[in-house]
């Protein structure tokens, strides 16, 4: 059959199979009708029924964490690790604890971290878990029984050469560790299995600032290749956690101006460029929200979410040169493609995760606005999981200028195989093309490879 049909034959079975998750369709719909060019040309992936078995997680685990809040109660949550794919190494991919944690988000999650991981180089699969946790609002003590509570299950499914996971939203530096205590004592192993560690155990340096500094990185390369620059830009970037912190530090650094960063409920404005030690202390320090910042900051501005027009996002109403969606996914409409181009957006690098609608991306690609995917843009932080990997691996630590560097290779080197794949198969400029084929030919090669598994 045709590669269109092939796709959609696929489409359907997902539709069958996994007709509650949404999102994960969404997701496997824009990375299988834009690898079309490629089906064609190579019908073994079809003979070897390909897409069939890559939609489908080779693994999921579904169980039970119960904790005792500090009133004395049992608390019940649903816990989740996706195993999707091995085929180019342990699974990877970060947890994500949150209250709209469900199977469809970590299938989606995972998914999208096959390719992305496949980017890179290392080699590692993809996977994604989590929980239906909320941290917020928590104290230490309550996060630390639960993380305990979910590692006691967890374990038993992971390891440094089986699977290896990290961090993601609602899972910084402090849950990795109650996590990684409960893991040597359940297994008296003391190894790599979880990335994003503390330093001065196992962790490595950059690992914080990666995703962010990633997504910089990989757009530099962008305007470099267009004979334009950072130097004087007017930024937007949504969210305000590790990778947008680390996204705005980048940009400072590279001499752009960052004027708006956002939270769950609502934006700041700040005319006179974003106060990156501030908005560090409010954010890592004293765990507040962004309208703290506009509380602190003078000149600064708060607009609620309860404000924003229907189906916006009110950040991106904010006229920039350049916009960072960093927050999560499905938080770029049509119409917030629409404000940032009327408003002159010249650049758009996803640092989330699919944080653009299908519709929205369709609108940037033809709009002409530079566009960086998130499999490819947000690509650093997994990257620097894989060099924290390797540090473990080797009983070594590197200097930060060491995993910095390494970390800027390979995002040069992600952009270019995904921009030379793009114009191989006729979609110059479309980084999304690129990335998909490259990202899916070299796991839907090893897949053929080691036989029907």
């Amino acid at each position: 059959m045709s590669a269109k049909s092939y796709v959609n034959e696929t489409l359907d079975l997902i539709k069958r199979v996994s007709s509650r998750q949404p999102i994960f369709l969404q997701c496997a719909t824009e990375v299988l009708k834009s690898i079309t060019p490629l089906l064609d040309l190579n019908k073994q992936y079809e003979e070897h029924a390909v897409l069939q078995r890559m939609v489908m997680p080779e693994r999921t685990i579904i169980f039970r964490v119960v904790y005792i809040d500090d009133k004395g109660h049992a608390q019940t949550h649903f816990g989740y690790r996706v195993q999707f794919s091995s085929v180019l190494g342990p699974y990877k991919g970060g947890l994500r604890f949150h209250p709209s944690v469900n199977l469809d988000i970590l299938k989606f999650l995972a998914f999208e971290q096959i390719f992305k991981n496949s980017l890179t180089g290392l080699h590692i699969g993809g996977g994604k878990g989590g929980a239906n946790f909320d941290p917020k609002g928590k104290s230490d003590a309550e996060i630390m029984r639960f993380c305990q509570a979910f590692m006691s299950e967890l374990s038993k499914h992971i390891g440094y050469s089986t699977d290896v996971p990290a961090g993601d939203i609602g899972v910084g530096a402090r849950e990795i560790g109650y996590m990684f205590g409960a893991y040597k004592k359940i297994t008296s192993k003391f190894d790599g299995t979880l990335t994003g560690k503390a330093i001065n155990w196992g962790g490595s340096l950059v690992r914080k600032e990666a995703t962010g500094y990633g997504a910089v990185y990989f757009a530099n390369e962008i305007l470099k290749d267009n004979k334009d620059s950072f130097e004087g830009k007017t930024c937007v970037v949504s969210g305000s956690g590790n990778v947008a912190i680390y996204t705005i530090e980048k940009l400072h650094q590279y001499g752009a101006k960052v004027v708006a960063i956002s939270d769950s409920d609502g934006y700041v404005y700040d005319k006179d460029g974003i106060d990156l030690e501030l908005l560090k202390d409010i954010k890592e320090v004293r765990r507040l929200r962004v309208s703290d910042y506009a509380n602190e900051k003078k000149g600064a501005v708060y607009i609620s979410k309860v404000n924003y027009e229907k189906g916006t996002n009110g950040v991106w109403s904010v006229p920039c040169d350049c916009a960072f969606p960093s927050a999560t996914q499905n938080e770029l409409s049509l119409e917030d493609a629409k404000n940032l181009h009327k408003n002159g957006c010249k650049l758009i690098a996803e640092g989330a995760n699919m944080p653009c609608t299908l519709e929205a991306q369709k609108f940037i690609l033809d709009s002409g606005i530079f566009y960086a995917p998130a499999k490819a843009a947000n690509a650093g932080g997994v990257a620097t999981s894989g060099l924290e990997m390797q540090q473990n691996a080797n009983m070594t630590s590197w200097t930060f200028e060491e995993v910095d560097q390494k970390l800027h290779a390979i995002m040069k080197d992600i952009y270019t195989r995904t921009s030379e794949t793009a114009k191989e198969f006729g979609f110059e400029n479309n980084l999304v093309a690129g990335a998909n084929i490259a990202g899916f030919k070299k796991v839907a090669d090893a897949m053929i490879e080691q036989g029907y598994i």
